[in-house]
């Protein structure tokens, strides 16, 4: 992709994501993910029905009137946005690719994160983390985000989610607001989602294609394996065939949820087809 085509492509991300934060998005991601506790402002004049337990008896004494401490909460987040850029991200039947709706998402999430002067990181993995861009704030940081979105090209197709909530951990020493965003067709993450959302406040976004929930019966045909690349024939005729491919991958789905939900994580499932618009907000609203 050429540099005229990248930026066209980025700043048609930023104009339809960044008017979604701005109009929809803002107040519901503030009064979802609170700051990190209060903070001492100011001291002003005793009002009737103020907490008593904020007097400040020194002030008090001082000025032989009664004096209250004011607080205010301390806003400042940081998000880190955990994306699987592996190769069955790479899929769709429909208008959109996983990817591209993987970074739909991931952008509205930076700019109402901005909106709010958070901080904001990225973590792009597979089987191995692939990039890390620290957090940080403004609108430039989040073009870059975006970008990298866009246009990284990873070592490898395949997938260790368990792996990049290691590092994850690792490098987030205070806590974070973590939105993973992938198809979620992965193994033996469990305890370390749990390590990791002992910590911090984790959500998982499953953006999936309807395509992928079962095999039609198309008769014999040549698939091949987004992450492994191995080239395989089909029968899709075979209703076994398609039955244990529908219990495989339910069961992936079944474990994501189940492991999400005991660790006291959030959960979003999104289909490509769907409006992440609402998914996002009808969460945004559950939890505030």
């Amino acid at each position: 992709m050429d540099t005229k085509e990248l930026l066209k492509k980025v700043r048609k991300i930023e104009i339809k994501t960044r008017r979604l934060s701005d109009h929809i998005f803002g107040g519901e991601y503030h009064s979802t993910f609170k700051g990190r506790g209060m903070t001492f402002s100011e001291v002003r004049q005793y009002h009737y029905g103020d907490d008593v337990r904020n007097i400040d008896w020194n002030v008090t004494a001082r000025y032989n009137e009664p004096f209250v401490k004011v607080f205010e909460e301390e806003r400042e987040l940081t998000m880190m946005l955990m994306v699987d850029i592996s190769g069955s991200e790479l899929f769709g039947t429909g208008e959109q690719f996983k990817n591209e709706v993987v970074t739909e998402i991931a952008a509205t999430l930076a700019f109402s994160a901005t909106q709010n002067n958070d901080k904001i990181g990225l973590i792009l993995f597979s089987d191995q983390v692939e990039l890390y861009i620290p957090p940080k704030k403004g609108r430039s940081h989040v073009l870059r985000i975006i970008r990298e979105l866009i246009e990284f090209e990873p070592e490898s197709k395949q997938t260790n989610l368990a792996e990049a909530l290691k590092f994850m951990q690792n490098v987030m020493k205070k806590k974070a607001i973590v939105f993973v965003l992938s198809d979620f067709i992965a193994d033996d993450y469990e305890q370390t989602m749990k390590i990791a959302s002992n910590k911090h406040d984790v959500t998982g976004i499953r953006v999936y294609d309807k395509r992928e929930e079962e095999i039609p019966n198309l008769g014999v045909v040549q698939m091949q394996d987004g992450e492994t690349g191995e080239l395989m024939l089909v029968n899709t005729s075979s209703k076994t065939v398609r039955n244990n491919y529908a219990k495989f991958y339910r069961n992936k789905v079944r474990y994501y949820q189940e492991t999400f939900s005991r660790s006291g994580a959030g959960v979003i499932n999104c289909r490509v087809d769907e409006s992440y618009v609402k998914k996002l907000l009808g969460y945004f609203k559950r939890r505030g």
